[in-house]
């Protein structure tokens, strides 16, 4: 095979140029690469300079994650990146697209940076439970400093261009179009100059004048990186590069990574970014299925979930009509949708202009005959079978042939809703998480009916629109509200049998979840679906209705809260729940944190073994997927299913049987051949 390298001659500049489709990742083909070109600079008298750059759409944009967990090859990236700096000649990066990861170290081990302003550099590692491994956590602060360099690498969000200049990681921006010739052009610049090398550099003093910026870090971003081991590691080894030699330093960093590389946590993360994508391929449907294409969209139901799903496509450019049933919720519903996005480019994260490109895209309308051009047509309104049926026979009626019609319903069985129409195939469920806006998760719900090239569109439309889609079949609460619902069982069964009700929050938020079942019905309300007659009380929930408890909003809900929303206890719901536990003739007990866990999640494991075993999910990391993107579920697990494969499906079983409760035929014979999910 020819080598993804080659070497260009310039005069006195050696150009060493990767080819390397899709990303130029440094494969071990490359890494060999750059060494032989190093070497061959330097083995030539004539040459005086080297620029490395790269073809196709971006710069390295980091390691070749496919070799992870396989025996490496050398030579190392830690060494040919030694090799690299330890040059006598000026080697310059000239970076276009991204250099991420190891492809941000290529830079570092070079001795100057330019880049196209459209650039992006960063160490996302973090993201996949690691830190850099290529001595980027000792190079990096030297180079810019440790408040500069802390950010990169724990929190791991790439950088601008213009940032990266002003923190002194480019020493240039380049013309967009003349990045190469701008590169060779800086590089002759620099001959017969010492080389400077960021191994060198002094800037980490910053980090041993001041140690205080580690802990004001820590405490700045201590929500984003709760659980998270890898930013931890990765604050400790950027502290190193200010109180170690170079050398003890980049020590210090292996010692890091690999402790990082051998455990739980970087293993379920690596596990989620290939479960990430795998989730938008559907096994059945080929690659090349001709799409519809989706020029203009129309919502039904200008609410609170009307108003966030219309939001997602007005943000990606595509007009939208929104239709209501009177016309001060129409008013009400658009007036929403505009403080939204004005409250997002108060944060910054908006132009002005972009709010108003957007609401300029937006058709309000109380007529149905309004839809009809409109190539998908998503309702969203209330949860009830009738009335989604009424709505999908008006759609039917009103919208172009070859339209998809989609519902967001949460629990309804889609086709029975497609069966209203004429054309079931074209009909599907797209269950949007609230807010819609906000929440990154689609559940693509695929009817018996719906036809392959409907399902490819909305799958293509989710990453248009910036969401992380799943396809689940026609079930109960599809994948996630099915498992959901086990868990709230679970949870009611625990504090009626003797279970503190903030333990069991509590056991979840140890876990990882951002709250509990308790906590969130509080957020939420409590009266959600309420029959509102008090003198019936069936449920714990009834009950704390029917004495006004109704959450947040109201002041109390299974907590009591103060102005700032912070929760304590409340004796007269302790006194709700015994009550109700002893007209049900509940014997109480104490009841293990461990037992809490394990009554919780075991279950949902269960559940999800059944979806799989249906048919509902297409693969296990799918179900891995709707939990991490649309309940909470803590990304440094892996997911349900990874958790379980993570503690044994053997002591899940086991776990079950011993709480009473029932084991799936499918898990058992998982469990049994010393399978996992996964």
């Amino acid at each position: 095979m020819t080598s993804p390298i080659r070497t260009e001659r310039h005069d006195n500049v050696l150009v060493i140029i990767s080819d390397n489709p899709p990303v130029n990742a440094l494969g071990q083909k490359v890494r060999a690469g750059l060494v032989e070109g190093i070497e061959e600079a330097l083995g030539d008298d004539g040459v005086e300079a080297v620029v490395i750059r790269c073809d196709g759409r971006t710069f390295f944009a980091g390691a070749d994650i496919t070799e992870f967990g396989k025996p490496p090859q050398g030579p190392s990236l830690p060494d040919a990146l030694d090799r690299l700096e330890a040059s006598d000649k000026p080697v310059v990066a000239a970076i276009h697209g991204t250099a991420l990861g190891g492809g941000c170290e290529v830079a570092l081990a070079c001795h100057y940076r330019v880049a196209v302003p459209s650039a992006k550099l960063g160490l996302p590692e973090v993201k996949l439970g690691l830190i850099p491994g290529a001595a980027g956590t000792q190079r990096l602060p030297r180079l810019v400093g440790a408040e500069a360099a802390l950010p990169l690498v724990a929190i791991g969000n790439p950088i601008s261009a213009s940032k990266a200049k002003d923190i002194g990681l480019l020493d240039e921006i380049v013309g967009e179009d003349s990045l190469a010739a701008d590169a060779i052009a800086f590089a002759r610049s620099k001959v017969g100059q010492p080389v400077p090398r960021a191994s060198e550099g002094d800037a980490n003093r910053d980090g041993v004048a001041n140690p205080a910026i580690f802990d004001e870090f820590r405490a700045r971003n201590g929500r984003k990186m709760r659980g998270f081991d890898a930013p931890n590691a990765a604050i400790d080894a950027v502290k190193a590069a200010g109180e170690l030699s170079y050398a003890e330093g980049v020590k210090k960093e292996r010692d890091l990574f690999g402790k990082l590389m051998t455990g739980t946590q970087s293993k379920a993360m690596r596990h989620y970014f290939f479960a990430e994508r795998a989730a938008n391929k559907i096994d059945d449907i080929p690659s090349d299925t001709p799409l519809i294409d989706v020029k203009k969209v129309g919502i039904i139901g200008a609410g609170t979930m009307g108003g966030g799903i219309a939001m997602n496509f007005l943000s990606a450019g595509i007009p939208v009509t929104i239709l209501e049933m009177k016309q001060d919720a129409l008013d009400r519903g658009t007036a929403t949708m505009r403080r939204n996005y004005e409250a997002t480019a108060k944060k910054g994260r908006m132009s002005a202009d972009q709010v108003e490109r957007a609401m300029s895209l937006l058709t309000p309308t109380l007529d149905y005959a309004d839809l009809a051009d409109c190539d998908l047509v998503i309702e969203a309104v209330y949860e009830s079978m009738e009335v989604k049926k009424e709505v999908f026979g008006k759609l039917d009626a009103v919208v172009k042939e070859g339209a998809i019609l989609a519902s967001n319903t949460s629990y309804l069985d889609i086709d029975e809703i497609a069966a209203a129409t004429k054309r079931p195939g074209y009909v599907l469920g797209l269950h949007f998480f609230s807010p819609a806006n906000v929440m990154k998760l689609l559940e693509v719900v695929r009817g018996e009916k719906t036809r392959d090239d409907v399902l490819a569109t909305a799958m293509k439309l989710s990453k248009t629109i910036g969401k992380v889609a799943a396809v689940s079949g026609v079930c109960p609460g599809f994948i996630g509200n099915r498992m959901l619902s086990k868990r709230q069982e679970q949870a009611n069964r625990l504090i009626l049998e003797g279970a503190n009700y903030w333990d069991v929050d509590d056991v979840l938020l140890e876990f990882g979840f951002p709250m509990g079942p308790f906590q969130m019905g509080d957020l939420a309300g409590i009266d959600i679906g309420w029959h509102r007659d008090p003198s019936k009380v069936t449920t714990v929930r009834e009950a704390l209705c029917a004495v006004g408890r109704f959450g947040q909003k109201a002041g109390k809900g299974f907590y009591d809260y103060d102005e700032a929303r912070q929760r304590t206890p409340s004796d007269e719901v302790k006194g709700i729940i015994a009550d109700f536990a002893a007209k049900k003739g509940t014997e109480q007990r104490d009841i293990s944190k461990d037992e809490i866990r394990e009554g919780l999640l075991y279950p949902m494991v269960n559940e999800g073994a059944k979806i799989l075993e249906e048919g509902m999910a297409q693969r296990a990391s799918d179900i891995d997927v709707v939990w991490i993107n649309g309940y909470g579920w803590p990304l440094y697990t892996g997911g349900p299913m990874f958790w379980a494969d993570t503690i044994g499906l053997d002591a899940v079983v086991e776990g079950l049987e011993r709480h009473g409760l029932s084991v799936s035929d499918h898990l058992r014979q998982k469990a049994g051949a010393g399978e996992t999910f996964n």
